[in-house]
């Protein structure tokens, strides 16, 4: 198969005998038997906008995900020939994964330092935004059973995520491994796989603490009374802070910790202009606006 443009990207079908590519401003579908794209795709014709993701849809067989260098996450149909709908972000997405479970779920991890989870049907803004990374998250990829997904990022860590959670539930590093370019489950979702910039593929433990092999009988029981007691006990303090504490490389601690300064200074900033701003009939002419909503800057249909 030949084409005339770099290729950035490939994903097969679900469950048909295709593959889509994106390159420089095209999305093209492929049959396996044929050399030439059996269709090519323009999604609204923008000058320089190079596709850098696509993905197939899990359930619509002729719906693709794809992101873009001008800072577009966009949907296309196979059956058109220009995209379908489109959500500029604030900054570039590089990834971009479909929920396998939720089919209208996807995620995009972006040069924010963030992954975005939107719903299909209103990408205005995302449903949810997961922190921690403290460098552009480059890729992502779900849970078979779709509770949760692993990031790379270029801060050096792989970070698991839950579906549903703002923030990662565990973080892997190691101090040889340099910027994580891919990470993905295994289909068994016991492993997780991580390609990083020092040429070395490693596999990690999808729970970190979790015992290879068959447990006998009296090990589930321990194991489960085990998880019980923290489920029963999250909300303490202490309990909170050893189950959710990880240790991480000290120059991610201190990211992280200015980060956190950063964030607390623009807040009160903005506090400090709400409260001196016009105001009218005691309402503020000047508002808070939430973070989700700050996310995408313009929609195109």
């Amino acid at each position: 198969w030949r084409h005339d443009t770099p290729l950035k990207s490939i994903d097969h079908h679900w469950s048909q005998r295709e593959f889509a590519t994106a390159g420089d401003r095209t999305l093209d579908v492929w049959n396996p038997d044929r050399s030439e794209p059996m269709h090519s795709h323009y999604p609204w014709d923008a000058a320089g906008e190079g596709i850098t993701c696509v993905r197939y849809h899990p359930s619509e067989t002729t719906l693709l995900g794809h992101t873009s260098t001008e800072r577009g996450v966009g949907l296309t149909d196979t059956r058109a020939s220009t995209g379908v709908h489109k959500a500029v972000l604030q900054m570039r997405s590089n990834a971009l994964e479909w929920n396998p479970m939720e089919p209208m779920t996807f995620t995009v991890a972006n040069e924010d330092h963030n992954c975005y989870s939107f719903d299909m049907r209103k990408m205005d803004a995302p449903s949810m935004i997961h922190k921690g990374h403290v460098g552009a998250v480059l890729s992502l990829g779900y849970h078979p059973g779709g509770k949760e997904f692993v990031t790379g990022s270029y801060d050096k860590t792989v970070r698991i995520f839950g579906a549903r959670a703002p923030t990662a539930r565990d973080v892997y590093h190691t101090r040889r491994m340099q910027r994580v370019f891919t990470a993905n489950y295994t289909a068994d979702a016991k492993y997780v796989l991580s390609g990083s910039d020092d040429t070395i593929v490693r596999i990690w433990r999808a729970r970190a603490s979790e015992k290879i092999g068959q447990l006998s009988a009296r090990e589930e029981r321990s194991l489960e009374y085990r998880q019980a007691l923290v489920k029963k006990f999250q909300d303490v303090p202490e309990v909170r802070r050893i189950a959710r504490g990880r240790k991480v490389p000290k120059l991610i601690r201190k990211q992280t910790d200015i980060l956190h300064i950063q964030k607390a200074s623009a807040r009160r900033k903005m506090e400090n202009v709400v409260k001196h701003s016009k105001h009218v009939d005691g309402v503020p002419v000047v508002k808070f606006k939430a973070e989700r909503k700050k996310t995408v800057i313009k929609e195109v249909d």
